[in-house]
């Protein structure tokens, strides 16, 4: 039997009919469309200086490490099982005795505020708010004590160097103890700093120097110019009144002769948790298990030291195989989704720290967007669990997720 046609009757087509309002407020409008960080990324691009993006996207080198950490992501394949109690799935874990929203870390990351003008509280106000934990750079652009000003009840990590003046290494130790800071991360994978190409090209510093080519990067940004002009001085708030470029800066900070009795002497001036952040080999998790830290990030910081060196996903079983059992394993470099998430806890690791991906966020649109990265993140690992027939973080196991060979 054939269709009968008619004319359309406006009580069936108005309700079809999803016309917004029309709006002149651009950015407001791309806000609204964001569903994946990789759209944070791309919006973040066109909000900051070519300079600043470039810090944050950039690697060492020829960026191959970058490249291949890509890539091994592209390689990750999830093990779902069906026919399993899903209707009430938990993202939560406990850390150190606490339990927090999901197993996601916001990463130390330097210079926050050159980022965004709200800078390091700002993610940490994200962090307290969502119950999760924050960790400060020695090399942010906020001190350990202003940040616990500003957010007294987030949970608050330090990252740090330890310098080759050792007591100006106690004074910071001090300072994060004081301030009521409860994890010490020390980054190991700096004896010197890398070749980060463009930031060599685009001769960062801290602040920006104005020169011609910044100055016409100036009238494409306003925005953010007029948010550096008119705030706090930009600067490293350990290391206040020190304007050299940042490689000078790495060479103050950087000890090359930092070893393994170093880490044994850190545990006799810090009583609370030790993570050790930078490691990128078996052996060496299996030394700082003998010496008695409690975590390890494995990390090739972002790529942006040794260029060509290990993809971090891809060690990741293998330290758990050796060193799982004794102590935390935590693991970074260009986690962007929360199925890369679960694929970790699979692999072995206790949590995933996040850098880029939240720096994106913030770039896009401040505070909020490091609050929509959040939500992204919640949202995909929690969907993530569901589709895999996890309810609960605990059941994650190695039969979840493997990486296929191409």
């Amino acid at each position: 039997m054939k269709s009968k046609r008619q004319l359309p009757s406006p009580r069936f087509v108005l309700p079809l009919i999803n016309w917004g309002v029309p709006t002149l407020r651009r950015h407001k409008a791309r806000m609204s469309k964001v569903v994946t960080v990789r759209d944070l990324q791309k919006i973040a691009r066109t909000r900051v200086p070519k300079a600043v993006y470039d810090y944050v996207e950039g690697g060492a080198h020829e960026e191959i490490s970058l490249a291949r950490t890509a890539n091994a992501f592209l390689r990750v394949e999830l093990q779902p099982n069906v026919l399993r109690d899903i209707s009430n799935v938990d993202t939560s874990i406990e850390i150190f005795g606490k339990k927090t929203a999901m197993p996601v870390i916001f990463a130390p990351t330097g210079y926050t505020r050159m980022m965004h003008h709200t800078g390091e509280p700002a993610v940490a106000e994200v962090a307290e708010k969502n119950n999760l934990v924050y960790c400060l750079s020695t090399m942010g652009t906020t001190a350990p004590d202003d940040l616990a000003s500003a957010v007294p009840g987030a949970r608050r990590w330090y990252q740090f160097y330890l310098m080759k003046d050792r007591q100006a290494s106690l004074d910071f130790i001090k300072r994060a103890k004081d301030t009521g800071f409860e994890v010490l991360m020390l980054t190991v994978d700096t004896p010197v700093s890398g070749i980060r190409a463009r930031d060599i090209r685009n001769g960062l510093t801290v602040p920006p120097k104005i020169g011609l080519k910044t100055f016409l990067d100036m009238t494409t940004k306003p925005n953010w110019w007029m948010n550096l002009l008119t705030t706090a001085p930009l600067e490293f708030a350990a290391f206040r009144g020190y304007k050299e470029p940042l490689a000078q800066l790495a060479a103050k900070i950087y000890d090359p002769s930092l070893n393994f009795e170093d880490i044994s002497w850190l545990r006799t001036v810090w009583d609370g948790p030790i993570i050790i952040k930078g490691v990128q080999s078996v052996s060496d998790a299996e030394k700082l298990a003998d010496i008695g830290v409690q975590g390890i990030v494995l990390s090739n910081h972002g790529g942006r030291q040794l260029d060509k060196g290990p993809v971090m996903i891809e060690l990741l079983p293998k330290v758990a195989e050796k060193v799982g059992g004794r102590l935390d394993i935590y693991v970074d470099g260009g986690f962007m989704t929360g199925q890369d998430v679960v694929a970790a806890i699979a692999f072995g690791a206790k949590a995933v720290l996040i850098g880029r991906a939240y720096l994106y966020g913030i770039m896009a649109d401040g505070q909020n967007g490091v609050e929509k990265v959040v939500e992204i993140l919640q949202a995909e690992i929690s969907n993530t669990m569901a589709l895999m027939g996890i309810a609960k973080i605990s059941e994650i196991n190695s039969s979840h997720a493997k990486l296929r060979s191409n």
